[in-house]
């Protein structure tokens, strides 16, 4: 495969999306491992789960949303409807980035293993909520938030109510995000039957939504600060993603729907990697000190 083919297979899994996910999934393993400890063999194993989970979800969502995507404006360019890769090509990138999965599941815990054909079927299933229910926004938000908890269990072995509360976390700030971006959709939703929030209430209360969604989200930040008894450093950088949030909502009106992209993409991978950075900061700090 050339430069340009490469390039092009990037663009069609959003490659650079995996910036929401992957420090949420290390989030989670960096909270177990200040209780447990951690090994490098862990931490990598970890990553190759999360870019193969991630990636097969892209590559599932592309199959299945290929006629919807193809009748939309915003994304008839994509690659599956230019026809740029094939059906066949993605079937087959879906299904070995899967096996890789439950490969690296495995790797790291018989229960992460056992769990990885779960773990699948609800990022997979998320693809088609959007044909029933306005609620798609929240499934969306489900896949994402087992990145965190994932994290948890592949270091720790177990569950905890401290990496529940993260993928709770997790799974508001996506669906708050989520709902902004639909919002450019709305007008085609409606004509084609599609169901979303913006679609169901229209942008206004939409974006009101989504700023609920998102202060759910900073308060159960909060809350993980509060049950893991972080040091005062994490504070400061919940602080920090507040603001973040706050100008997220302040890119984007009802009536000026131009710097979704921005609101989208640039701030919510900001938040990201400025919450991995501050967890880091907060569990290593005391024992620097």
């Amino acid at each position: 495969m050339n430069g340009a083919g490469i390039l092009a297979w990037g663009r069609m899994v959003k490659l650079s999306h995996t910036v929401f996910a992957l420090p949420f999934a290390l989030s989670g393993a960096v909270l177990a491992a200040a209780e447990t400890g951690i090994a490098l063999r862990q931490v990598a194993w970890i990553l190759v789960a999360m870019v193969a989970a991630r990636n097969a979800a892209m590559g599932f969502n592309r199959l299945a949303d290929h006629a919807i995507d193809a009748r939309n404006p915003r994304t008839a360019d994509r690659e599956l409807p230019r026809r740029v890769v094939s059906r066949g090509a993605v079937w087959t990138f879906t299904i070995m980035l899967s096996v890789l999965f439950v490969a690296a599941s495995f790797q790291l815990s018989s229960l992460c293993g056992w769990l990885s054909p779960l773990a699948l079927a609800i990022i997979f299933g998320y693809s088609f909520t959007k044909r029933f229910t306005w609620a798609s926004h929240l499934a969306l938000g489900l896949a994402i938030a087992i990145a965190p908890v994932g994290g948890w269990v592949a270091v720790a072995g177990s569950f905890s109510a401290v990496s529940w509360i993260l993928g709770f976390a997790v799974l508001l700030w996506v669906a708050g995000f989520d709902v902004i971006y639909g919002c450019q959709d709305e007008t085609f939703d409606r004509a084609s039957g599609l169901h979303s929030i913006p679609a169901r209430f229209g942008p206004r209360v939409s974006l009101h939504i989504a700023r609920g969604l998102h202060a759910g989200a900073h308060a159960a930040l909060a809350g993980v600060g509060v049950l893991a008894k972080l040091h005062p450093v994490y504070w400061a950088g919940w602080l920090l993603i507040g603001g973040v949030l706050v100008h997220e909502h302040r890119l984007v009106r009802a009536d000026d729907l131009s710097r979704v992209g921005v609101a989208f993409f640039n701030m919510n991978g900001i938040i990201s990697v400025l919450y991995l950075v501050t967890l880091l900061a907060a569990v290593l700090y005391p024992r620097l000190g």
